[in-house]
């Protein structure tokens, strides 16, 4: 049977489990919010772990805090850094209040893990108090934004990694197959050649240029708000604290951090988070199109296309026997999906932001930790279980080049588009290869049409 201590807020008493070294706001922040059921991000817990670390130091450079206050909140925040105490950070990452109760959360049990520290009793708030010490010179309104960035940031450095890794692969299938040809495509008909070193090239320059939007993106997320507390206006801070915040924010994490010239500004403006979850839905839309086309190219394996061959997972049905699907490229899609809508929460959350505070940042986070999340995921098991093992089929693609009118317009310049409009039309009337009309016609002999265009004779 679970004991408990009775705590007070400003509601009255409320009930704490003895041994939590939560307090009594994230006790009704769990009797309140039942929403996803899942706590907040742990990368999130650490980083607001970091904000207190650096706020309780700059607290006492600055007089706020004595000594001992500040160092055993900073011992109690190096542990939270460090993974422990992770079970006591129990709110849903989805409520109201602006995050106030993920940010009490962190109060309350850096406040009790000082108390532990000190010999004093759980809930007592002798010492170590977390509104009047933990929370000094600070508001969830300077706190939560700023525990966003830095979550952002180190969850990030793994998206950028992931998305390298996977460029990285295709850049290799780009190699081994860079003399391989097939037929292009536009509208889904035949269009000219192109070679398969072209396209999965094509694939990995994309995968760059997006990895470069989000780093541009990401430079956003080094401009904080502490020191600005409730509305931006610095109200119960004292000067040089918020220079040493963010200077000692940048030592513990090793990012660049400084204070945005306007606080308000800062405060009550989100769009930075906008644009980084854009620049994610950019990533994903593109990432999601290169599925599409891997799955086309994949199709068959008797009546698709067949260009490519990528590796069986998994039995593709319960009823079709031998039946197997792409189901990396398509679970890819669907995490790629989940990010748009995702972009979409973002914006709504951004825009419904009203005066002096925008009280929605909890299922904004949500859902931009998500996203990074999902796409550092997707890239890497798409890496690993579909691009790594990929093969070309080349007999097949080359069979396709050699059926296909693509060699039509190569010989258009020299022949007149009216005249292989002519041709091209016959041969698909006599259901023949275009290359077989021209020689049969006595236009170009083989030898000159091999000599003059090698693409379209492939040796695959």
């Amino acid at each position: 049977m679970t004991e408990y201590r009775i705590e007070s807020d400003s509601l009255g008493e409320v009930k704490v489990p003895k041994d939590a070294l939560y307090g009594a706001q994230t006790v009704r922040a769990q009797h309140n919010f039942h929403i996803t059921g899942q706590t907040v991000h742990p990368a999130m817990i650490q980083s607001l772990a970091y904000v207190k670390k650096a706020s309780a130091l700059a607290n006492y450079e600055v007089g706020e805090l004595t000594e001992e206050v500040a160092k055993v909140i900073m011992q109690a925040a190096d542990e939270i850094i460090a993974g422990d105490h992770l079970e006591e950070f129990a709110t849903d990452a989805i409520q109201g209040g602006a995050g106030t109760s993920i940010n009490m959360n962190m109060n309350e049990v850096l406040a009790n893990r000082a108390a532990q520290l000190l010999d004093e009793p759980l809930g007592t708030y002798q010492t170590v108090h977390p509104n009047d010490h933990v929370n000094r010179a600070q508001s969830t309104n300077d706190v939560i934004p700023t525990g966003g960035k830095l979550t952002i940031l180190f969850l990030s450095e793994a998206l950028i990694d992931a998305m390298d890794q996977l460029a990285v692969s295709l850049e290799a299938k780009a190699e081994e197959y860079r003399d391989v040809t097939k037929v292009g495509r536009t509208h889904l008909q035949d269009a000219v050649i192109i070679t398969f070193g072209q396209v999965f090239q094509s694939f990995a320059t994309m995968i760059r240029r997006d990895i470069r939007r989000i780093q541009h993106a990401l430079e956003e997320m080094h401009t904080i708000n502490m020191g600005a507390t409730a509305v931006g206006t610095e109200i119960n801070t004292t000067p040089g604290y918020k220079e040493r915040v963010a200077k000692y924010l940048a030592e513990y994490t090793g990012f660049d951090f400084e204070t945005a010239e306007d606080l308000v500004d800062g405060t009550k403006h989100i769009d930075g988070f906008v644009y980084v979850s854009s620049a994610l839905k950019s990533f994903a839309a593109s990432l999601s199109r290169m599925c599409n086309d891997m799955r086309l190219m994949a199709s068959g394996p008797k009546v698709g296309l067949n260009e490519i061959t990528i590796p069986q997972k998994q039995p593709g049905s319960s009823i079709m026997p031998g039946k197997v699907n792409p189901v990396i490229f398509e679970v890819t899609n669907q995490a790629c999906f989940h990010v748009i809508g995702n972009d979409l929460t973002i914006t709504l959350a951004s825009e419904a932001g009203q005066m002096e505070l925008n009280v929605f940042e909890p299922v904004l986070f949500y859902n931009l930790f998500q996203s990074i999340d999902y796409l550092t995921n997707a890239c890497t098991t798409l890496r690993v279980n579909g691009i790594e093992g990929l093969t070309v089929n080349e007999h097949q693609a080359s069979e396709y080049v050699r059926q296909s009118f693509a060699l039509a317009t190569a010989v258009s310049p020299q022949l007149g588009y009216s005249k292989v409009s002519s041709l091209t039309k016959q041969a698909m009337k006599e259901n023949r290869p275009f290359v077989d009309v021209l020689i049969d016609e006595g236009i170009m002999t083989e030898a000159e049409l091999k000599e003059a265009f090698p693409a379209y004779f492939p040796t695959n």
